[in-house]
């Protein structure tokens, strides 16, 4: 099920690993100590970028499970770094990724890990029909 629209959701997961690994690489490298927490809150959201990717290429009942453990950990953080940066901004005196709900990512972060999912779900179900 890795053709039509779903590429572009591994697309996407592609380019914001990428993203995430560059900012978060080159904040901690040159700035660590202005705001270390969003640092390396950016940089575990590269790599739960990264891992996501895979396991959404991979199929398998076991990269299903890491698909789903990885993207609803992905989800809990933009929502709780989200709501945080929402409702005291000064806990994140530097955007993460994922501060107010990935604005500076065009609210993709918010967005990709639901579609993930309903892909992982619609994976199944088509893995179960066969």
């Amino acid at each position: 099920m890795k053709k039509g629209p779903w590429i572009i959701l591994i697309i996407f997961y592609v380019i914001l690993t990428v993203a995430a690994l560059g900012r978060s690489g080159f904040q901690l490298a040159t700035k660590f100590s202005d705001a270390p927490v969003a640092y390396l809150l950016s940089a575990l959201s590269a790599v739960i970028y990264a891992v996501a990717t895979v396991s959404l290429i991979r199929s398998g009942r076991a990269w299903d499970t890491v698909g789903w453990a990885t993207l609803s950990i992905e989800f809990a953080g933009v929502i709780v770094i989200g709501s945080l940066s929402v409702l005291d901004p000064t806990l994140f005196p530097h955007d993460t990724v994922w501060s107010f709900f990935g604005r500076g990512y065009l609210f993709i972060p918010l967005v990709l890990p639901a579609v993930g999912m309903f892909y992982l779900y619609r994976r199944a179900s088509k893995e179960k029909r066969s």
